[in-house]
C-alpha cells in the first residue's frame, strides 16, 4: 500500500461539508482485498480492538487495505478525543487505486493520524507490535496543542450556534467572526473594540487602583516597592498580613497572599520580581471571587479556592499532590477545565507556615493549603455563585470595568460573601483583568456552568445579525468569468463595496489586489477577510474545489451557467460530465436556507442540481416555453427568460422587463451566450434583492472591453476590420463563439487558435472541427508550454480536427502566440473579421492594443 498524496479539504467539498483529508492510496493486487491476506484482520483488531467495521454501510465490494486505512485513521482520532465521525473510501477507474477521505477536527492531528494508521497497518501485515496507547497519547497531546482553548472555543461554539461564520487567524486564539465589513475579531476573551490604552491600564495594578478609587469602588491600600527591604517597610506601613504581586501581571503569576513574616516576604518578592515591578497591598480577609462583566452586564461569578489537598493519614503532601494531579480534568496550561497544582518554593513556603514539609503526612481530613492565591492557572478550583451576587456588588463590578474601559473584564474581589455589599463587609476589588479566562465559568468545579461564550457573541453581534455579507458563487463550464464580473458590477452599482475573485485576479471595490488565476478558495478567504467588502462574488473553478474545497461555509446565491464535456475531463479522477456535475454541485449544496440557486433550465445536468439546494431556485433559459420553465413559473416561482428582444423576470403575477437593446454586452441580443450570461447575472442580482432600476442601469453601463472583462469576447476595430479576442478553450465555447460570430458582419473570416496540452485528444480536435465550418482562414500556433505533450503533437491534433471541415479552409502553422496574432492582423482588410483565441490573456491583449494603436497612428499620418 502506497499513499501518494494527501490533501486538506478545508471547506465544504466533493465528499462532505466537514473538513477532511483526502489521500490517494494505491494497493497492489494482493492488497485489494483483505481476504487475500490470511490473519490480517485478526491481527489488526488485536492491535486496535476499537477499530469497528472495515466497510461502510452498503459497501458490497472487497475490503482493501485502503478501507482499513480509512477506518484506522478515523478511529485513532476518535480514541484521542477528537469529534470526528465521517470517512469514505472510493475506488477510482485505475485498478487498485482509491480515494480515502477522513474527517479531521485539527489538520495536524488528522495528518498524524494518517501517518500512525499506516504504521499500524504495516505492523498488522508483518505481525509486528504497535504501541497503541503511545500513538493515542501523541494524538491527544497534539490535539491539545492545536485546538482552541476552552475560553476561545466556547465563544466559537456560541457563534456557530447562531450561524455566524468564523475563521481562525493564527494557531493561537485570534479568531475572525463574520465576513468583510461585518466582521469582528477576538483574541481569546478580548474584543477588537477594546483599546490598547484600556488593556495597558488593566495591566498596571497601581494605576488601576487609583482609577477605581476615583470611581468609588473599594480597593485595598498599597504601593509599589523598589526592593525587598522597601516591600517589608511598606508591609509595616500598611499592616500585616499583606499581598505581593507584579504591578504588570496576569493569571496569578508571581502573586503571594497572606504574608505574615519577613522570610515569607523574601520568597514572595523573588516570585513577583521575576515578572517586573512589585506592588505591596493590604491583605483582605475573606474568599476570592471572580466576576465576569460583558459590556454593561455581569454574566457570571465564581468563588475560587486555592490549590489544596486533604490528608488521608497515609500519604505525604507531595504524594497527595501527585494523586490530585492525576484527575483527567487537570492538565498543563489552559486547554483543560482545571490546571495541575504547582509544587514549587511558594508551595513549600505555604506549607512551612502551616507546620508541614513536602514529606509530612497530614492527618485524615486535614486540609493543607498549597498557595494563598486561588487562580485556576496555579491549580485552584472554582464554585459558581452567579445567582448569589448582590445587585450592589454587580454594580461595582460593572463600574470597575467601565472605569478601566474594558468590554470584557474579569473583576477580582475579596470579601466574605456575595450576598452583601462590599462596603458592608470591608471587602474590595483587588484586580481587573483584560482577556479573562472563562474556564471557571464554563466548567466550574462545583455548581452550574454559565453560557459566557454566548454572552460575548451577543456583545459582538446584535440579535438577528449573523455577521454575513451577501456571497454569490458562480461556476460552470463556460461564461462563469463574465457572469461573475457582471454580478459584481451590478452589486457595485447598488453602492456595495464588492470583492470579486475570478481567473484574472482578485478585485476589492474595483481595485485589483492580486493577479493570475484566483478562482480558488484561498483568494475567496482573502476577500472575506477584507474589512472594506460589503458583498462578494466568487468564480469557483473545479481545481480549487478538488484541491481544498470551498473558501466559505455557505453562500447566499449559487449560479451554475452550464456543464460541458470540455472542462478538463480526465484530470483528478473527474472523467465524465456526470462526475463534473457532482463536483460543480457543491456550491448548490451549500446555499443558505434563505438563499437561491440560479440554474440554467436548458441544461438537464444543471437542472438536476435543484434537488440538492437547501434554499429556493431561480431557473433561467431563453425559451420560456421550455417545460421546466413553464412549470416553475406556473408554481409562482422565479424565472428569467427572453421574450423577443426583451429579458423578462417573472414571479407569479410580477413581471420585470429589460430591453436587450439597452444591454451592450449582448450587442442588441444577437450574441446568444452573452444573453445567457446576462440572464444568470440578473437572476443573481434579483436573488440578493437589488432594485430593478439598479439592475437596468448596471446592465446598461457594463461593457466587455479588454479592461473590464479581459479575454471575454473583447471586440476591437483594426483598420476597418473587426477583431475579437476571447479565452474560449473547449468545444462548447467554440459552438457559442461560432454562433456569435455568425451574427456579426464579416467578409473574410479568420481564426487564430492553439490548444492546451492537458486536454483530452477529443477536446482538442473538437475545437477545430467546429471552427472549420465557420472560418475561411485558420492560423494554428504552438504555445511555449505544451503541458506534457510532445513537440508538434497539439498542432497535429488541431489539424486533424480541420480535416473534415465543411468549407475550404486555408491553414497556417505559426510558432508563438504573438507571431500568430501579427500574421493574422497583417492579412486583414476593411470589412474582415478575425477571432483570436488568446492563451496568455493579459500579454496577448496588451500586444493587440499596441498593434491597434500603431495601425491607428499610421492611418492618421497617411
Amino acid at each position: 500500500m502506497e499513499v501518494s498524496r494527501i490533501r486538506a479539504l478545508r471547506g465544504p467539498n466533493l465528499w462532505s461539508r466537514r473538513t477532511a483529508l483526502e489521500a490517494i492510496v494505491a494497493c497492489p493486487p494482493g492488497e485489494c482485498s483483505v481476504d487475500n491476506l490470511p490473519g490480517f484482520e485478526q491481527r489488526l483488531r488485536a492491535l486496535f480492538p476499537d477499530i469497528g467495521v472495515l466497510r461502510e454501510t452498503g459497501h458490497a465490494g472487497p475490503v482493501s487495505l485502503a478501507h482499513a486505512l480509512e477506518a484506522v485513521a478515523l478511529e485513532l482520532q476518535a480514541a484521542a478525543g477528537c469529534p470526528v465521525t465521517f470517512s469514505r473510501t472510493s475506488a477510482t477507474l485505475e485498478p487498485g487505486t482509491y480515494q480515502v477521505v477522513v474527517e479531521y477536527s485539527e489538520e495536524a492531528v488528522g495528518r498524524l493520524a494518517f501517518e500512525l494508521a499506516q504504521s499500524l497497518i504495516h505492523a498488522a501485515l508483518q505481525d509486528a507490535p504497535f504501541e497503541l496507547q503511545a500513538a493515542i497519547a501523541r494524538l491527544r497531546d497534539l490535539d491539545e496543542d492545536e485546538r482552541l482553548g476552552p475560553s476561545t472555543g466556547a465563544i466559537v461554539d456560541a457563534a456557530v450556534a447562531r450561524g455566524i461564520p468564523y475563521r481562525r487567524l493564527t494557531r493561537g486564539s485570534m479568531v475572525q467572526f463574520g465576513w468583510g465589513s461585518r466582521q469582528r475579531r477576538i483574541q481569546a476573551a478580548e474584543l477588537d473594540a477594546t483599546s490598547a490604552v484600556a488593556e495597558s491600564i488593566a495591566q498596571d495594578k497601581d494605576l488601576t487602583k487609583k482609577l477605581l478609587r476615583a470611581a468609588g469602588v473599594p480597593v485595598p491600600l498599597g504601593r509599589p516597592a523598589a526592593n525587598a527591604d522597601d516591600a517589608w517597610a511598606a508591609a509595616q506601613e500598611i499592616g500585616l498580613p499583606v499581598v505581593l504581586k507584579p504591578q504588570d501581571g496576569n493569571q496569578g503569576k508571581g502573586v503571594t497572599v497572606n504574608i505574615m513574616t519577613r522570610a515569607h516576604l523574601d520568597i514572595a518578592w523573588r516570585a513577583a520580581a521575576e515578572h517586573g515591578e512589585v506592588i505591596v497591598e493590604r491583605f483582605l480577609p475573606g474568599c476570592d471571587f471572580r466576576l465576569l462583566v460583558v459590556g454593561s452586564k455581569l454574566v457570571a461569578a465564581s468563588r475560587r479556592e486555592p490549590p489544596q489537598v486533604v490528608g488521608d493519614g497515609q500519604h505525604s503532601v507531595r504524594e497527595l499532590v501527585d494523586i490530585v494531579n492525576q484527575d483527567p480534568r487537570r492538565g498543563e496550561g489552559h486547554a483543560t477545565s482545571l490546571t495541575k497544582i504547582r509544587f514549587d518554593e511558594i508551595a513549600v513556603a505555604r506549607l512551612d507556615v502551616q507546620g508541614f514539609t513536602p514529606e509530612s503526612i497530614p492527618a485524615r481530613g486535614r486540609r493543607v493549603i498549597l498557595r494563598n492565591n486561588a487562580n485556576l492557572s496555579t491549580g485552584g478550583t472554582a464554585t459558581d455563585v452567579t445567582d448569589e451576587v448582590h445587585p450592589e456588588i454587580a454594580a461595582r463590578a460593572v463600574a470597575a470595568a467601565q472605569m478601566i474601559g474594558l468590554d470584557i473584564c474579569g473583576v477580582d474581589m475579596v470579601c466574605e460573601s456575595m450576598l452583601r455589599p462590599l462596603e458592608a463587609q470591608d471587602g474590595g476589588v483587588v484586580e481587573v483583568n483584560a482577556a479573562p479566562g472563562l474556564r471557571m465559568h464554563l466548567s466550574p468545579s462545583y455548581g452550574k456552568g454559565r453560557a459566557v461564550g454566548a454572552a460575548m457573541i451577543d456583545e459582538l453581534f446584535a440579535p438577528g445579525n449573523d455577521g454575513r455579507i451577501p456571497v454569490v458563487a458562480v461556476t460552470g463550464t463556460n461564461g462563469k468569468t463574465t457572469t461573475t464580473r457582471l454580478i459584481a458590477h451590478l452589486l457595485a452599482a447598488h453602492g456595495l463595496r464588492t470583492g470579486m475573485t475570478n481567473t484574472d485576479g482578485v478585485y476589492i471595490n474595483g481595485r485589483q489586489t492580486d493577479s493570475g488565476d484566483c478562482s480558488g478558495p484561498k483568494s475567496a478567504r482573502n476577500v472575506l477577510m477584507h474589512p472594506d467588502v460589503d458583498a462578494a462574488v466568487f468564480e469557483v473553478a473545479r481545481g480549487g474545489v478538488l484541491r481544498e474545497g470551498l473558501g466559505f461555509d455557505r453562500c447566499e446565491v449559487a449560479v451554475v451557467t452550464n456543464i460541458g464535456s470540455g472542462d478538463h475531463l480526465g484530470l483528478n479522477y473527474i472523467t465524465t460530465v456526470e462526475d463534473l456535475a457532482v463536483l460543480k454541485r457543491v456550491i448548490v449544496q451549500n446555499v443558505s436556507p434563505t438563499g437561491y440557486a440560479v440554474l440554467n433550465a436548458a441544461d438537464p445536468i444543471v437542472t438536476d442540481m435543484a434537488r440538492a439546494c437547501p434554499g429556493k431556485v431561480i431557473f433561467f433559459a431563453a425559451d420560456r416555453h421550455q417545460p421546466l420553465m413553464a412549470t416553475h413559473r406556473a408554481q409562482g416561482r422565479r424565472t428569467v427568460f427572453i421574450d423577443g428582444l426583451t429579458l423578462v423576470a417573472a414571479e407569479g403575477s410580477r413581471i420585470e422587463r429589460i430591453p436587450l437593446q439597452g444591454v451592450p454586452v449582448t450587442r442588441g441580443g444577437t450574441i446568444g451566450f452573452q444573453v445567457e450570461n446576462v440572464m444568470a447575472a440578473v437572476a443573481a442580482a434579483w436573488a440578493v434583492n437589488l432594485h430593478w432600476d439598479t439592475i437596468r442601469s448596471g446592465l446598461a453601463s457594463f461593457v466587455t472591453d479588454s479592461h473590464n472583462a479581459p479575454g471575454r469576447f473583447n471586440v476591437m476595430d483594426y483598420a476597418g476590420a473587426t477583431v475579437i479576442a476571447d479565452y474560449g478553450h473547449n468545444p462548447d465555447a467554440m459552438h457559442a463563439l461560432v454562433a456569435a460570430v455568425n451574427a456579426m458582419p464579416g467578409q473574410r473570416r479568420s481564426v487564430v487558435i492553439s490548444g492546451a496540452g492537458d486536454r483530452r485528444d477529443s477536446d482538442i480536435t473538437g475545437q477545430t472541427a467546429i471552427l472549420g465550418g465557420a472560418f475561411d482562414d485558420v492560423i494554428l500556433y504552438q504555445d511555449a508550454a505544451q503541458r506534457g505533450r510532445a513537440d508538434g503533437e497539439v498542432m497535429a491534433l488541431l489539424r486533424q480536427g480541420l480535416a473534415n471541415a465543411s468549407r475550404t479552409v486555408t491553414i497556417d502553422e505559426i510558432r508563438g502566440e504573438f507571431l500568430a496574432i501579427d500574421t493574422a492582423l497583417a492579412r486583414l482588410r476593411p470589412g474582415d473579421l478575425c477571432l483570436i483565441l488568446v492563451d496568455q490573456v493579459e500579454a496577448a491583449l496588451k500586444h493587440l492594443a499596441r498593434r491597434i494603436a500603431e495601425s491607428a497612428g499610421s492611418l492618421a499620418v497617411s
